[in-house]
């Protein structure tokens, strides 16, 4: 049975109060779209594995309390492609489920279990969005630290926006152009109280046909009838999925 929700959100912005800061960074999908052989969280990208240069980043956060990395339950390859993640800070559960939604939702339960608190703040992280930077992630955390929903990195999208459908061949056609305006790429992270986002996951999760049409930790919030806050992060805050995304990776990264 779900866990009933707040709302409005509670506001624990209060002098009593002083919520920690964790990371959450789901790490066991296995990347079908990336075009790389194995996990593409370990594929080598400017001499490290990707997600090693993401959990870098996260540990130049001081205000981060903890990170915690949720791997599959088969994962045997981690340690052996980030030995550097190490320390009382770094924390690894092997809970990952079948959909990113669940393992967020694991890994949200393996917080609790290691003493975070439903009012703490909980900053998810995608592990192939490696390309992070400190700064960016204690922008989020200024802007969202006294909001009662939270919010997530964001880019306004500046290309021109196409609807496509199969041609006669099952080559994709431009069906019609879909306006811009007001539209942004949500980006990672996102940065929600820990009891309100299990809330939320454990609501969607318990419907099949809403759980298809959450993507990220925000679309789980906005079911809520919530909105989270769009805090400008950065274009080269993207996540890697295509081939061509690992060579652009790999110049930003040796090219600081």
């Amino acid at each position: 049975m779900p866990i009933p929700v707040p709302s409005p959100p509670l506001n624990f912005s209060g002098p009593d109060f002083q919520p920690a800061c964790y990371a959450l960074v789901p790490c066991a999908g296995v990347g079908e779209r990336s075009g790389v052989n194995g996990p593409k969280q370990y594929h080598p990208v400017a001499g490290l594995a990707v997600v090693a240069h993401t959990l870098a980043a996260l540990a130049a956060v001081p205000r981060l309390a903890a990170t915690l990395v949720v791997l599959s339950p088969q994962d045997s390859q981690f340690e052996q492609h980030v030995p550097a993640f190490s320390g009382e800070r770094a924390w690894v559960a092997r809970v990952g489920g079948a959909s990113r939604a669940q393992s967020v939702a694991n890994g949200l339960d393996e917080l609790l279990a290691r003493g975070a608190q439903p009012h703490d703040w909980v900053l998810v992280h995608d592990a192939a969005r490696c390309l992070i930077k400190p700064a960016w992630i204690n922008r989020l955390i200024d802007e969202c630290q006294d909001d009662e929903v939270g919010g997530l990195l964001a880019w306004p999208v500046a290309d021109t926006l196409k609807s496509a459908h199969p041609g006669g061949n099952g080559e994709p056609r431009a069906q019609a152009t879909v306006d811009r305006a007001g539209k942004w790429a949500a980006q990672t992270p996102q940065m929600f109280r820990l009891g309100l986002l299990r809330s939320a996951l454990i609501a969607v999760l318990s419907d099949p046909q809403t759980a298809a049409a959450i993507t990220d930790e925000a679309s789980a919030i906005e079911a809520l009838g919530h909105e989270p806050r769009l805090v400008p992060g950065a274009y080269e805050n993207f996540k890697l999925t295509w081939p061509g995304d690992f060579a652009l990776a790999e110049r930003l990264l040796s090219n600081p």
